[in-house]
């Protein structure tokens, strides 16, 4: 069978032998001929002009440094060479090529392998049915499927260009690479055997950890576990995607850096930045340059960078990052959070809000709890925190030398905002100011408490006590107690006040003004009376266990006394106004606050009543 295949090699290859091996245009290259070293059996087919030599059994012939094996073959003038079964074509000491078929051109140093091809080099193998081999530039191709073999990578194509002095291989359509630590599907890609690095041409995605990375430019250089996907680079692993103008990946180190519009994304979080550096190992995340992040418990926007880690549900951003974890929202230029003892820190011109409540603080830091909803603010202008609150339309501003907030759950549906103040307390409102040495508001039943000294005025009223509150209601004053050694001064002019003191006087306002004081307990008053034109008439100076004061455009209007009251009524010529003053009293309208700026005035004190 094997002699009927060369006969009919022969007698249909000889025209192409004598007649058609070399166009015109290409000459034969100047060489040293196909030399034959052995054959058990030489048969001369045709001699003279062209020489056909049949070479069977156990053949070997040499080009220069070209060692050729095969079961037989057919020479024709030392230039032509088929050979079949057991080929073998050794370059060097390096390479070697085994075929079941070859025709090898030796004058141009051509070589054409079919049938169960393999190019070994060194470590490498090359798989082939059918290969073209220069062995002047040693560059091989195959047009119709190839698999390079490199230690445990395989990587396979339609077609393919094998550069062996380089060791480098071009791959080309439906191109595959199989390796222990990856599985890469491509259109082209460029393989450097000495570095092992995949160079990717075209389209290419990699499945590698249950992740896909897809890109179509970059490299990875599979012996360092190190790579770089460019151009609509994108990374998925479960419901989590990836994308950037560049991603780089180390192995080893399970570090992924997202470059360029970097955008991370799965059903829990949202991750923005010009970078982000991912640690995949510790679930960490670096976002760098117009950072932003969303989770199901906040979003962070506008941060120059942010750190998360998302095992440990700790974060921290700078840059004047803006934090919602709705109601409220967080503003500083560095934010730190550590969920493990549940503390967190904001610093650099903070601003919290609750939207809920209607609440701002600005600050120049910030202790948080979120698991208690704890907040803590120090600092700011002249080294005091400040309250805003959103009341009657209008800014309650509030400030001291230290904030405390905090939600309590009070009913397992509903929760209220407590929000405490202590230290030099000074409150400003358009229609409403107040001093003391500490507060606490409720947010449920918006109720300020003040303490210590506290001083109240609201249009011309001073109000003093021990204690103070001050009852809101649908965002407007409704009630204001005074709580022991209670006093209120309403001022006629420069010289004229009426008084009003008793153990507890409650003032009662109607759409933001007094209208009604009730006054119990060893109640004192002194009373400017006027006639209907205006004009005073005289002072009245009673006591009596309770009474009620009526106001009109928050001037005394009249008394109504509950019990018989000790009165005296003295005519305004006889009158010494200076003394009429009821014990306590102290008209202390220089240490009011007149507008936002003087809650942190520094020579400004509460403590004014000692």
């Amino acid at each position: 069978m094997k002699d009927y295949r060369i006969l009919l090699c022969t007698f249909f290859l000889l025209p192409v032998l004598l007649f058609g091996q070399r166009p015109a245009d290409q000459p034969s290259q100047p060489g040293e001929k196909i030399r034959l070293l052995h054959a058990d059996s030489t048969i001369i087919l045709q001699s003279g002009l062209r020489e056909v030599t049949k070479l069977v059994g156990g053949v070997r012939l040499i080009q220069d440094s070209v060692l050729m094996r095969c079961d037989s073959a057919i020479l024709v003038n030392g230039e032509q060479l088929f050979a079949y079964d057991s080929v073998s074509i050794q370059q060097g000491d390096s390479v070697i090529t085994f075929a079941n078929y070859l025709e090898y051109d030796g004058s141009t140093r051509l070589a054409y392998l079919e049938g169960d091809v393999v190019l070994v080099n060194g470590k490498q193998q090359l798989y082939t049915q059918r290969l073209d081999y220069d062995l002047n530039t040693k560059i091989a191709s195959y047009f119709s499927g190839a698999t390079l073999v490199n230690d445990s990578t395989q990587l396979s194509s339609r077609r393919g260009y094998y550069y062996v002095s380089d060791e480098t291989a071009y791959f080309k359509d439906s191109v595959e690479v199989s390796d222990p630590k990856f599985f890469l599907k491509a259109d082209t890609l460029k393989f450097n055997i000495t570095t092992q690095t995949v160079f990717f041409l075209g389209p290419t995605l990699i499945s590698a950890d249950s992740s896909d990375i897809y890109c179509e430019d970059g490299f990875y250089d599979t012996g360092n576990g190190l790579a770089t996907f460019r151009q609509r680079a994108q990374y998925q692993k479960g419901t989590q995607k990836a994308s950037a103008h560049q991603i780089r990946f180390n192995d080893s180190l399970k570090i992924y850096w997202l470059e360029g519009m970097a955008r991370v994304v799965d059903s829990a979080r949202f991750a923005k930045a010009d970078t982000i550096q991912f640690f995949e190992r510790t679930d960490e995340s670096y976002l760098v340059g117009n950072a932003s992040f969303r989770d199901d418990k906040r979003n962070i926007t506008g941060a120059r960078q942010i750190y998360y880690n998302s095992q440990t549900d700790t974060y921290r951003a700078d840059g004047r990052p803006v934090i919602s974890e709705s109601p409220q929202i967080l503003e500083a230029s560095f934010v730190d959070f550590d969920n493990d003892t549940g503390f967190g820190i904001a610093k650099g011109n903070v601003i919290w809000q609750d939207t809920s409540a209607n609440l701002a603080i600005n600050s120049d830091s910030v202790n948080y709890r979120r698991d208690i909803d704890y907040l803590k603010a120090m600092g700011g202008p002249n080294g005091r925190p400040e309250l805003i609150a959103i009341l009657e339309g209008d800014s309650l501003f509030m400030a001291s030398d230290t904030l405390f907030s905090r939600l309590i759950d009070t009913s397992g549906v509903d929760s209220t905002r407590i929000l405490s103040a202590y230290a030099d307390v000074r409150l400003f409102k358009s229609d409403l100011q107040a001093v003391c040495d500490s507060m606490i508001y409720n947010s449920t039943d918006s109720l300020f408490k003040l303490f210590q000294n506290p001083i109240l005025w609201s249009d011309t009223s001073q109000f003093t006590a021990d204690t103070i509150l001050l009852q809101m209601a649908n965002e407007e004053i409704d009630k204001i107690y005074l709580i022991g050694n209670s006093l209120i001064i309403n001022q006629m002019d420069d010289l004229f006040f009426n008084q009003i003191k008793g153990k507890r006087i409650t003032a009662h306002f109607r759409e933001g003004e007094l209208y009604r004081m009730d006054v119990s307990g060893n109640a004192e008053t002194i009373y400017y009376a006027k006639d209907d034109t205006g004009a005073y008439i005289g002072v009245d100076k009673s006591a009596c266990s309770q009474l009620v004061v009526h106001f009109g455009s928050n001037e005394v209007e009249r008394l109504t006394f509950l019990k018989e009251p000790q009165s005296v009524l003295t005519p305004m010529q006889e009158a010494d106004h200076t003394s009429l003053r009821l014990d306590g009293f102290k008209w202390l309208i220089d240490k009011k606050p007149r507008n936002r700026a003087a809650i942190f005035a520094v020579n400004e004190k509460p403590n004014l009543l000692r």
